[in-house]
């Protein structure tokens, strides 16, 4: 592997556990009693048209027996509801709480703070090539996996 190569790697890998490890402490002083996994599962909720366990697991790529295991410790903590479709008894919704809300606002707080600080010194063109390397990066991993 290249120097080049080498120190995109490190760099990725050390961005990925920065942030992490930032908002999971940034999470815990604003008093939240759950893990970052945790955290990923409302957001996906949050975040999908129609949230059935199924999809929800989808857009998360893990097993519908995985995110209901994370979503029964989400249920009894009270940030989760979950309901079964009255026509077809197969389909289970899972919808957020206010208590989750109050969640998903400190964490999309804390993504709002890591943007701004990643482009407050950037001009049009370096925003340009960072947004065409992260789209790529993105694209990768989406064809990949």
């Amino acid at each position: 592997m290249n120097e080049t190569k080498k120190v995109i790697n490190e760099l990725l890998v050390e961005v990925f556990h920065h942030i992490l490890s930032i908002e999971g402490q940034m999470l815990r002083e604003r008093g939240v009693d759950l893990s970052m996994n945790e955290v990923h599962v409302l957001e996906a909720i949050s975040k999908t048209k129609e949230p059935t366990m199924s999809k929800t697991a989808a857009n998360l790529r893990v097993t519908v027996g995985t995110l209901t295991t994370a979503i029964n410790r989400l249920v009894q903590k009270g940030y989760v509801e979950r309901n079964r479709d009255k026509d077809d008894k197969r389909k289970v919704y899972v919808y957020l709480t206010q208590k989750a809300y109050q969640i998903m606002k400190a964490h999309d707080e804390f993504h709002e703070e890591m943007i701004n600080a990643v482009i407050q010194d950037m001009n049009m063109e370096e925003d340009a090539i960072l947004l065409r390397s992260l789209t790529n990066i993105s694209n990768f991993f989406k064809e990949k996996y």
